[in-house]
């Protein structure tokens, strides 16, 4: 399970930022501040539906549209182990988060679908309040790539993806910053630098993270050690980071479900170790 790539999709008690349903933000923060994965499993379906209502009653309601593809994204790649109901879902996420760009900027409708320039220039017309609705439509983006991953042609748009990010960075900084860093430190991950990667850019990524969250966030260092550590093969650095996870405290408000999936990976890491290394 890639946690890295999706743990902090749902915005932490952002989820679903800007919905009206006051009910809707304390079932947020129940889930983020659950210590036992299994209930959010099996409870979450119920929230999905919850907010497929809110958003048929407004449809046009871009915070819901928001809510909507970030909790589809992080449900779908993280707690769905049946590959063809974890591409439903996460599809679904990527059309709440297309609907949700396209509501507030309608001249980038649709664009993941532009050529690499002219998805460029499209993300050169967003303002710095389009910064929520690219980051909802960014990180569904992921989740579907990441659930689609046998298809090559959604693979090939994870360029599209990086530079959806560093825009985000450059529209404002401070917006949801550990965890555009933590996806810009996975993407630049993927590959060794002699496959065209870039290391080490991504070991900077991850290390911002990780300041930005004071180390509370253990997801970032649960990937930190599997995206950079293991690339480069380095075991002392990759050990070290499993060890400061498992050895954590994860019961930090805002981070105790993901420490918790976090803590039960970077065992099964730390277990494989000997076999990678």
């Amino acid at each position: 399970m890639l946690i890295g790539v999706f743990v902090m999709a749902a915005g932490c008690s952002a989820i679903i930022a800007g919905a009206t349903s006051s009910m809707a933000d304390s079932l947020a923060d129940a889930i983020i501040n659950q210590s036992d994965p299994e209930t959010v499993r099996q409870g979450a379906p119920a929230f999905l539906l919850m907010m497929d209502g809110f958003v048929g009653n407004s449809p046009k309601n871009g915070s819901l549209l928001q809510g909507a593809a970030k909790l589809y994204a992080v449900y779908g790649a993280v707690f769905v182990d049946d590959p063809d109901r974890a591409k439903r879902l996460t599809e679904r996420g990527f059309n709440y988060g297309r609907r949700a760009l396209c509501v507030r900027q309608k001249s980038v409708c649709d664009m993941h679908e532009f050529a690499y320039d002219e998805f460029i220039t499209g993300l050169r017309r967003l303002k710095a309040g389009d910064t929520p609705a690219l980051f909802a439509h960014t990180v569904s983006w992921l989740a579907y790539i990441r659930t689609h991953s046998s298809n090559w042609g959604s693979v090939a748009d994870l360029p599209k993806v990086e530079a959806s990010l560093e825009r985000i960075q450059a529209l404002d900084e401070d917006y949801e910053s550990a965890a555009v860093h933590q996806y810009l430190g996975i993407l630049n991950t993927l590959r060794p630098a002699a496959l065209g990667g870039a290391p080490e850019l991504g070991r900077r990524h991850f290390e911002q993270a990780v300041e930005i969250t004071n180390g509370q966030d253990l997801s970032i260092k649960l990937e930190y050690a599997r995206s950079y550590a293991r690339l480069v093969y380095d075991r002392e650095l990759h050990d070290s980071l499993l060890v400061q996870v498992i050895e954590a405290n994860p019961e930090v408000p805002g981070f105790i479900l993901f420490n918790t999936l976090a803590q039960t990976e970077a065992r099964s890491l730390l277990e494989s170790a000997d076999d990678y290394f």
